[in-house]
Order: structure tokens, then sequence, then C-alpha cells
């Protein structure tokens, strides 16, 4: 699968993209002729991991950060 980083694109085309709705078609035109499309789909469910809310977790892991630091130096 190929990725876009919505931050090196120019500031209107990464509005665009972002404002789609799931489903939405974009056309990519060169030339009046169809190059391509692209179908926004919903978006990814957040990770339960990513973002603990339990304080226990978020000290487990601190606890784990400051370790790999300390070992690293």
């Amino acid at each position: 699968m190929q990725r876009i980083d919505l931050d090196d694109l120019p500031p209107r085309l990464a509005q665009l993209l972002l404002g789609l709705e799931a489903g939405e078609e974009v056309l990519l035109v060169r030339g009046g002729a169809v190059e391509g499309r692209l179908t926004a789909g919903a978006p990814a469910p957040a990770d339960a991991e990513a973002a603990p809310s339990d304080p226990e977790r978020m000290g487990e892991i601190m606890e784990q950060f400051r370790s790999m630091i300390e070992d690293e130096f």
C-alpha cells in the first residue's frame, strides 16, 4: 500500500483530502483524462494501547521509558 503524508502536500490539497466523507471519491485528472480515483474510507479506530487512560498503566509505561533511557546513557 502506498502512503501519502498530508504534511508533504500543499495545504489546499491536504484540506480537501481531510474533508472527505467515508465513501466519497476524488478523481485524479491529467489533461482532461481520468488517471485514477481515490476513495475515502472510515477513519481507523484509535488504538487502546496508544493512549492509556489508566494512571497505573501510564506509570508502567513511563517507568519502562526511564529504564530504556538510563540503559542507553
